[in-house]
């Protein structure tokens, strides 16, 4: 039913889940400077009415009700038993997405929109999407750039050969946190390239900076080289204690694209520079995805990110890993035997 409006919740009211400047604060991050929250992206859609979240933090919980009006709940589990929900988000840290995840596709909500990375180790991410799978819901993971206008049109330019035969790429970026951020630059590639990572050698940074997000965590960076499908190269610097910016450059015969946050810049062969800055429109990544959502509720259509990529992405990640275990050995993907129980700590 084209009207319908559709029940949103969300567990996990930090910065992302809940845009909670408190919690941006002790992470040094504004939320205004963020390509959309969960509870923003539901507030801005029509169609969307925010009726609950989850938090165990009591203030949280506090500043939650009093943006939204919604009501809280301590426990995530009280919640999805008592409220009639269309859309989770899940916007806690990682470690804990597989639980919840499962239990929600178990309790037969149709849309879970997960925070990335999708989980820490494969088991746990293999597990989210069977369960998602059997219960017939739909997992999103939040990697915004699958929805920036942008990097779709980029794709679509890509897919089109205006860069001509692909040679190179490479990544960069200046916080190391490979599985927390690198998860954003790696997904992007595959998603722009269209093609799987197949081997990786690879060396993490061993410097021992501490995570923004607590003792509990250790995401580092590192240095390393992706071999993909068709013999696309692609390297990687992230070192912990980077000063680069956040780009990534993909090179072919007729020219290369040079992806800087939202904004794109094609240099042809022929001397040509095509510039396509970041989008004025307002449009969060987040308003989009939340959109689309509500489209293939609505049975419109399919919806255009399968969360198996956010399964390979991570596997790229623990192969990262697995690599720097073997003195940065090539290790080939998909990973096999002990690799596979890799355990990223990331936030």
């Amino acid at each position: 039913m084209k009207d319908k409006p559709y029940r949103a919740a969300v567990i996990g009211l930090g910065m992302i889940g809940g845009a909670d400047q408190v919690s941006g604060d002790a992470l040094g991050q504004r939320v205004e400077n963020m390509d959309g929250t969960h509870t923003t992206a539901y507030q801005r859609h029509p169609r969307i009415q925010l009726v609950a979240g989850a938090s165990r933090d009591s203030g949280r919980r506090q500043r939650f009700e009093a943006r939204t009006g919604a009501r809280t709940y301590p426990d995530w589990r009280d919640m999805i038993d008592a409220e009639s929900i269309d859309i989770v988000s899940v916007a806690t840290y990682a470690p804990t997405h597989a639980e919840i995840t499962v239990a929600c596709a178990s309790r037969g909500i149709p849309v879970i929109y997960c925070e990335k990375p999708i989980a820490t180790c494969l088991p746990d991410a293999e597990r989210m999407l069977e369960a998602c799978n059997q219960h017939k819901a739909l997992l999103v993971i939040n990697h915004q750039r699958r929805f920036n206008s942008n990097h779709r049109r980029l794709q679509r330019a890509i897919a089109e050969d205006e860069l001509g035969e692909h040679l190179s790429a490479n990544l960069q970026w200046p916080t190391g946190r490979l599985g927390n951020v690198g998860t954003h630059a790696l997904d992007a590639l595959l998603m722009l390239t269209q093609r799987r990572f197949q081997a990786v050698s690879a060396t993490l940074d061993r410097s021992g900076k501490p995570d923004c997000r607590g003792s509990d965590f250790h995401d580092p960076g590192g240095w390393g080289t992706f071999r993909l499908e068709r013999g696309l190269m692609a390297t990687v610097h992230a070192p912990d204690y980077g000063r680069m910016p956040f780009q990534t450059d993909i090179n072919g015969t007729g020219g290369r694209a040079i992806v800087k946050g939202p904004s794109v810049t094609i240099e042809y062969g022929d001397g040509r520079i095509d510039h396509w800055p970041a989008p004025t429109d307002g449009i969060s990544g987040m308003d989009r995805a939340v959109t689309e959502i509500v489209a293939y509720l609505d049975q419109q259509t399919p919806f255009p990110y399968s969360a198996e990529e956010a399964v390979h992405t991570l596997e790229a990640i623990v192969g990262f890993h697995a690599s720097h275990f073997r003195h940065a050995a090539w290790t080939d993907l998909p990973l096999s035997g002990n690799d596979r129980t890799i355990e990223v700590a990331s936030g």
